[in-house]
């Protein structure tokens, strides 16, 4: 059985996370509004609105019997609206209202699937939950681990991700149930961030709305975490802006239409996801580790193309961390914000900072302002550059989600 609540955050006020008074950190953009407005505030408040004990509604989603979160994984609010043409359905929901519901939110920062993910599956920051990017340093193992689709056999997901998920809670007071493609069913990011409850699979996008339909034809309360990923892969290969993700969001458009024609009427609809994204130039896909300036004194590096993660040689110290963070600022200038692990501490973007996850981030971040993107092709695959659309910085059309909210109007009564 999972814990009634969820242990109290650790404080980042330790010296080790202070920044220093010599640079403010207020250059940057603010940081995720966790606890308030953002995706770790979604399953929490479905939960709340459900009636299980131990979770605030921080949304001030209506009450409800049945609650079906739609996570449409890259989903942007600003190409939400920019593509409205494509979406009907979505397009008249969002012209109705939602009353006080808020109509967007913050996804987790890095911008990325594993920390976001992972702050809606749990209801905590990245600093909590420890899955900060893409791939990031196991101080344990002094090596870089992935956190989404590759991880390391000696990282276990549970030990990394120590919290009961919010499926989990909620598993104890109401039915849960995941509809979600097989290869999730039990991969490691699952266990991490995503355990509990039922898990329903199916491949098409009309097979896991048909089993969302038959998971919730029961009459007890139910909460449904139900993922499209067709989007965000379509936005890796051939860009946000292409046919090809277009046609997807036509299809996330159909999808979440039959979910409302098939649910029991009154259900109450969320959609969200959890990152935007933004499409990067061949030309501006660059190999930093190209440059000795941009890597000296660097151990390890990570993260992702739009939120990179450098860790630094023992005995580099500060002066070493200033270095490197004056080569990147005279190569990229504003065109990027570079900061160290304590300004971002003291900016509020991995929320609190737990001891143990503080070495899993880089003693220098830098993340993208501008359509860049940063590789070390010494330690991945040249096909990782051929990626378009990419996300994990601090940009609007990054960090900006939508959320939708409204009720299943139930499948129609068949005619006699």
């Amino acid at each position: 059985m999972a814990p009634d609540r969820v242990p109290e955050p650790v404080s980042s006020a330790p010296a080790l996370l202070q920044a220093p008074a010599h640079r403010a950190a207020g250059s940057m953009p603010p940081p995720p509004a966790f606890g308030h407005r953002s995706v770790a505030e979604v399953l929490t408040s479905a939960a709340a609105s459900l009636g299980v004990p131990g979770f605030d509604n921080s949304l001030r989603l209506p009450a409800a019997k049945r609650v079906c979160v739609v996570l449409a994984d890259g989903l942007g609010r600003n190409l939400l609206k920019q593509k409205s043409a494509h979406t009907p359905f979505l397009r008249a929901v969002m012209q109705a209202g939602q009353g006080q519901v808020p109509v967007s939110l913050d996804s987790a920062f890095p911008s990325t699937t594993a920390a976001s993910l992972a702050s809606f599956g749990t209801g905590l920051a990245a600093g909590q939950h420890g899955m900060v990017g893409y791939d990031v340093l196991d101080p344990d193992q002094d090596r870089v681990v992935n956190m989404l689709g590759g991880w390391d056999a000696g990282v276990d997901p549970q030990q990394w991700q120590p919290f009961p998920t919010v499926l989990e809670r909620a598993a104890e007071h109401v039915e849960v149930t995941t509809v979600s493609l097989p290869q999730f069913s039990d991969s490691a990011m699952t266990r991490a961030a995503l355990r509990g409850g039922r898990y329903v699979t199916a491949t098409t996008s009309h097979a896991r709305t048909a089993a969302a339909a038959q998971a919730m034809a029961g009459s007890g309360r139910s909460l449904m975490y139900f993922y499209v990923n067709e989007l965000d892969k379509a936005g890796h290969r051939h860009g946000c802006q292409s046919p090809q993700w277009e046609h997807q969001l036509e299809e996330l458009d159909a999808t979440v239409k039959r979910l409302s024609a098939t649910l029991p009427a009154g259900t109450t609809i969320l959609l969200t996801a959890d990152h935007g994204m933004l499409d990067v130039p061949e030309s501006q896909r660059i190999d930093y580790s190209a440059d000795p300036a941009l890597i000296a004194g660097v151990r390890h590096t990570a993260g992702e193309p739009r939120m990179v993660h450098l860790y630094l040689e023992e005995g580099e110290g500060d002066a070493g961390r200033e270095r490197l963070l004056d080569a990147w600022r005279a190569r990229f200038a504003d065109r990027i914000w570079a900061f160290t692990r304590e300004e971002a501490a003291a900016a509020g973007l991995f929320g609190d900072i737990r001891p143990e996850v503080a070495p899993r981030i880089g003693d220098v971040m830098i993340a993208a302002r501008e359509q860049l993107a940063f590789y070390d092709i010494r330690r991945i695959r040249p096909a990782a550059m051929e990626v378009v659309g990419q996300h994990g910085s601090l940009t609007k059309a990054e960090r900006e989600v939508p959320l939708l909210c409204f009720q299943a109007d139930g499948a129609r009564a068949p005619r006699a």
